[in-house]
């Protein structure tokens, strides 16, 4: 019995640790706003713990991408809680947009790309059509997490938490959703095409 109920646990686990880091900018902004950094920033360091340890994932590269912005998310949270100093927790952001896009441009620069290593998960035999919409989409991603990034980055910048949280934790998501979207609706077309 106990055996059996260790993958429901990690499940659980895991996406508690989806939620809070899909979360990450409200709870900053709530600790920050109610001067609780000694409480929110071991609540951060024990979700990027969390992380660390129950992710799992198809692909490598996004399995060690995954691992490394946890291991960023548990510096900035640690680091914010010695040092007394909440503005590191700002730049998370930044650094998940910076990682991203590194691993998404030395895709291209070492193929195949991610949005086709993605694509050959559920279609192994991609036609060269195909091949070339997911470099070209994967492209796409590289301009998207570049002025992500730079404008997240200006959120820090400025200093001004409610503005911080209103992008990182609003506006960015929309953006990724409507990019996600969008893809969604050219992929569809192209493949009837």
């Amino acid at each position: 019995m106990q055996a059996a109920g260790r993958p429901r646990l990690a499940a659980l686990l895991h996406a508690v640790t989806v939620l809070v880091i899909i979360a990450y900018p409200l709870a900053v902004w709530l600790g920050l706003r109610n001067g609780g950094m000694g409480v929110l920033a071991p609540i951060l360091m024990v979700t990027f713990i969390l992380r660390l340890l129950t992710f799992r994932g198809k692909l490598s590269q996004l399995t060690a991408l995954r691992r490394t912005l946890a291991a960023a998310g548990l510096l900035f949270a640690a680091a914010s809680w010695l040092l007394h100093e909440s503005q590191m927790l700002l730049y998370y952001p930044v650094v998940v947009n910076t990682l991203l896009l590194l691993l998404f441009g030395y895709s291209l620069l070492s193929p195949p790309p991610v949005v086709e290593r993605l694509a050959r998960l559920s279609q192994p035999d991609l036609p060269p059509k195909a091949v070339s919409y997911t470099r070209r989409v994967t492209q796409v991603w590289c301009v998207f997490f570049f002025l992500n990034g730079a404008i997240a980055f200006y959120t820090c910048l400025k200093g001004d938490v409610a503005l911080w949280t209103l992008y990182n934790g609003g506006i960015s998501y929309l953006l990724i959703g409507l990019l996600m979207g969008v893809e969604w609706i050219v992929r569809k077309r192209v493949q009837r095409a």
